[in-house]
């Protein structure tokens, strides 16, 4: 369920849009997808900025609350990867993730493509922005990866504090119990599959399609239990 990642916050038609240039590394980070991936709009002098992601290290105060002594993964091995996203009011917004930084690679290439699409995502805070807290950063409806937390209804350690999954619009995309209910109120009508609407990930769509061409798998297929919103490395 809702990986900082995740009192309600609106995706702000304020943000900075992310360079149009293709990809901006730092040292250490992997190698990015090309621009001219066919995914991608072609720019235009009126059109949105291309797609743009940066792959960057954390720094420990970057994650006062995801992040503690302890956590399975060394916020040393983690980056932060500023991307180039689609809003649900139709305009390009800029988001940042936190993710392992073995998978960087498969982030980009998976948000490059939506983007591509246009596919929308309503916000993508880290989850530090509400504190490390998963419930109110999935009320808020924000898509969020990294997180130092344990599974939900278990003791083990979520692929959240691996940095090897990610929560896409929470909201839309809810944790359903296998008796059908969701923790959520703003979720509840969308905690069938297949349903319409915006932003909604459904079984063998093109973004379970996407995440699977990178080896990641997604929560809507597990028995029983049902996390809508959850794509991780391998499954888990």
């Amino acid at each position: 369920m809702a990986f900082v990642v995740l009192a309600s916050v609106s995706c702000g038609a304020g943000e900075p849009v992310a360079s149009p240039a293709s990809v901006h590394e730092t040292p250490g980070s992997t190698t990015p997808v090309s621009a001219s991936d066919s995914t991608s709009p072609s720019p235009s002098p009126t059109g949105p900025p291309p797609f743009s992601a940066k792959v960057s290290r954390v720094a420990r105060d970057q994650l006062p609350y995801s992040w503690r002594p302890g956590c399975p993964v060394h916020y040393r091995d983690l980056r932060l990867v500023t991307l180039t996203y689609w809003g649900f009011d139709d305009k390009p917004h800029t988001g940042r993730l936190v993710v392992r930084k073995t998978v960087t690679d498969d982030i980009v290439t998976v948000f490059k493509r939506l983007y591509g699409w246009r596919w929308p995502i309503k916000q993508m805070k880290l989850v530090d922005a509400y504190k490390g807290d998963d419930y109110d950063s999935i009320d808020a409806d924000n898509t969020s990866a990294f997180n130092c937390r344990p599974a939900t209804g278990s003791s083990n350690w979520s692929n959240h504090a691996y940095g090897e999954a990610i929560d896409i619009n929470p909201r839309e995309n809810p944790y359903v119990t296998a008796s059908g209910s969701t923790a959520h109120q703003n979720a509840k009508k969308f905690a069938k599959r297949p349903v319409s609407g915006k932003g909604v990930v459904n079984p063998g769509d093109k973004v379970v399609k996407a995440f699977s061409r990178v080896g990641w798998e997604w929560g809507g297929y597990w028995s029983g239990t049902k996390d809508y919103q959850h794509f991780s490395k391998g499954g888990g």
